[in-house]
């Protein structure tokens, strides 16, 4: 299915980094609409893919014709004909994606301080927008607050940030199936980089044979993907790279099935032992500060 999408990574190329696909720019006078949908947010597996779509305000009631809509209403087939569609006028249609690798989404989670999911999101939606007059998000929780972060990083610019944006809006829609695609198309086509890279053929017949494409949804409630996550799990190098690794189902498995690892320097565990803070009425006082009478004070 991915070699025959333009914004999915080629035959054989691992998805390692994050990218972003545009597609020729609409050469039709504005003012332009632009829509913002996403797929993948609640996955543990794959990428999490952001789509715009736009198109002039005035070919509006053409966009209502074309049969965009929700992506998840909508069979494959009618996605990958309707991805078809958002292709076949290019000077009155655009879009384009910013696919997430699961890789920058665990690191930017388990950084400290952590980057969250909102900003990862907000970050890859603020680089779709471009040139765009008026703006229609599709968006969880407070609505307001994120028109407000919007409205704030594109002054000039009108935007609806509301639920359910993708079946109100045509153009959302077709946003929604350009990230739905593209979404699917980087899972089906999944090249995994640890067999690309791996030498010993024993280790590798052994990945293969676990590392299965029987991923289910991909998401963590799914019966399909906890087994495959669990038949997945290397106990010393944990999953493979498809895997968000700061997942809580992941850590969970981790935690119970894997290795554990002891992160302190060697000669040094005396050192780190005198910093630690103490229990009880001692809390919050480490034994260096004990023994040189420091105590922390309300007030000068």
């Amino acid at each position: 299915m991915s070699r025959t999408i333009p914004s999915a990574p080629g035959p054989s190329n691992p998805l390692t980094n994050s990218y972003t696909y545009h597609s020729s720019t609409p050469t039709a006078p504005g003012p332009y609409i632009l829509g913002v949908d996403e797929a993948g947010r609640g996955p543990v597996l794959g990428p999490l893919v952001y789509g715009v779509a736009y198109c002039p305000a005035s070919w509006k009631t053409d966009l209502e014709q074309l049969g965009f809509a929700d992506s998840k209403t909508l069979t494959p087939e009618k996605r990958a004909q309707l991805l078809g569609v958002l292709n076949s006028d290019p000077q009155n249609l655009g879009w384009s994606v910013r696919v997430i690798s699961p890789q920058a989404i665990s690191a930017g989670m388990l950084r400290i301080p952590p980057t969250n999911l909102n900003k990862q999101s907000q970050d890859a939606t603020v680089l779709l927008i471009r040139d765009a007059f008026s703006v229609y998000v599709d968006a969880l929780g407070n609505t307001t607050t994120y028109e407000a972060y919007l409205s704030s990083q594109f002054p000039g610019i009108s935007f609806t940030v509301t639920t359910k944006a993708d079946s109100k809006f045509k153009i959302v829609g077709a946003a929604s199936v350009a990230a739905k695609v593209t979404r699917d198309a980087c899972v089906d086509g999944w090249t995994f980089e640890e067999l690309v890279e791996e030498d010993d053929n024993a280790v590798e017949n052994t990945r293969k044979e676990n590392w299965n494409r029987e991923f289910g949804s991909g998401y963590p409630s799914d019966p399909k993907t906890q087994a495959w996550v669990k038949a997945s799990l290397d106990p010393t190098f944990g999953f493979p790279s498809i895997v968000r690794f700061s997942w809580t189902t992941v850590k969970v498995i981790l935690e119970k099935s894997a290795h554990s690892v002891k992160w302190t320097d060697e000669g040094q565990e005396s050192l780190m032992k005198a910093f630690e803070g103490g229990k009880g009425r001692e809390k919050d006082r480490c034994i260096v500060t004990k023994d040189l009478g420091i105590q922390s004070i309300g007030t000068l």
